[in-house]
């Protein structure tokens, strides 16, 4: 492990009177200036899962006491099975018991599931708390906690249910990537790699030298990874925060990994699990439909295999698993009239959204599954 804590880096997301800066460094759950000049309330509420809570709970809780008269805790049950109306009424029924008013801060301390369920209830609760995200897995830290993106799932499709609300600020401690298991870990690096090939080929260049690094979850290089994925995310949120363009290529090989996680029951793979497995396949139709070359294709896999990624699809039907995969992501958000549309290499280092003939997406999924 790196002995030199990294120096603390900010970068903004600029969204006019929705502006707000994301922290990255080491110790900033411990450091006060994490925590000033949030907005005033009497109370915060911390909202984090079962195996967060015992490893930074009462760190997190120190921190905000000279901000606040009273600090409440909801732990959530760990894992995206959970991300579901049941679970996010715990966070309110803890926000009622406790009598929470319209300032009550709300902090989500965990991975993606807890940051996406803290948002919905902090858009939600008398129509619009503040919330603060402290995020603690490489994913969320990367991507989930940055841009607005809250939502519960549906059995049926992933993130169905949800709002666009931004946070006050995120505070990234890479301090907390240490006690990551290295499964997450893995699932982290794939929301990291899907930065390159849609905007910053320099970026996964520096991604394919630095991954056994970023393995051994060396400080300097998760710092970078951090932060230029964070810049990337910011330059393209603040052009369009709601996703009606541009933002949909922050889900290069989301549509093939929401069907995979939907079709397979959610929180049995990973949501970076799937995404790097979706990339692969996305990649695959990327070339099938003339945008990049074969040897695109095989640098890519290379990468996704040596940051501990699944390379083939599961087979989620047996009498016709390809329809099995269309039928779910016929549900994704981007499709248009039932017209599935999918993020693709517009050449190294762009990307575009775009319809595929049903046949070729079959060939790839036949190609791509296990």
């Amino acid at each position: 492990m790196d002995k030199h804590p990294s120096p603390i880096e900010t970068v903004a997301i600029a969204l006019g009177d929705r502006s707000y800066d994301i922290h990255i460094g080491s110790g900033l759950l411990s450091s006060p200036a994490s925590w000033t000049g949030l907005p005033k309330a009497q109370a915060a509420m911390i909202v984090t899962n079962d195996t967060v809570a015992p490893l930074y709970e009462a760190a997190l809780r120190t921190a905000l006491a000279p901000h606040y008269k009273q600090i409440h805790t909801v732990v959530l049950p760990d894992g995206e099975a959970h991300k579901d109306w049941q679970t996010l009424n715990l966070i309110f029924d803890a926000l009622l018991a406790n009598g929470c008013d319209r300032k009550t801060v709300l902090f989500a301390l965990g991975g993606g599931v807890v940051g996406d369920m803290t948002g919905f209830a902090a858009a939600s609760y008398m129509r619009g708390v503040p919330f603060v995200q402290v995020p603690t897995t490489l994913l969320s830290q990367v991507d989930s906690s940055v841009g607005g993106k809250t939502a519960i799932n549906h059995p049926l499709g992933k993130n169905m249910i949800g709002a666009f609300y931004q946070p006050v600020r995120v505070v990234c401690d890479l301090d907390t990537l240490k006690t990551l298991p290295e499964r997450e870990l893995s699932a982290g690096l794939a929301e990291v790699i899907k930065y390159g090939p849609i905007a910053d080929m320099d970026f996964l260049a520096w991604i394919e030298l630095n991954i056994g690094a970023l393995m051994a979850r060396e400080t300097p290089a998760l710092a970078h990874a951090v932060k230029r994925s964070c810049e990337i995310k910011a330059w393209v949120v603040g052009q369009d925060e709601r996703e009606s363009g541009l933002r949909a290529i922050l889900n290069f090989g989301h549509t093939f990994g929401h069907a995979i996680e939907a079709g397979l029951g959610f929180g049995v793979w990973l949501h970076g699990e799937a995404v790097g497995c979706g990339m692969v396949m996305a990649a695959e139709l990327s070339q099938r439909l003339g945008k990049v070359d074969a040897a695109f294709v095989t640098r890519f896999k290379a990468l996704i295999e040596r940051a501990g990624l699944p390379l083939r699809g599961p087979v989620l039907s047996s009498a016709d698993n390809a329809l099995d995969y269309i039928e779910h992501m016929r549900l994704d958000k981007k499709a248009v009239g039932g017209d599935i549309q999918f993020v693709v290499i517009d050449g190294p280092g762009q990307a575009a959204v775009q319809g595929a003939p049903d046949a070729t997406v079959r060939e790839v999924i036949d190609a791509c599954c296990a």
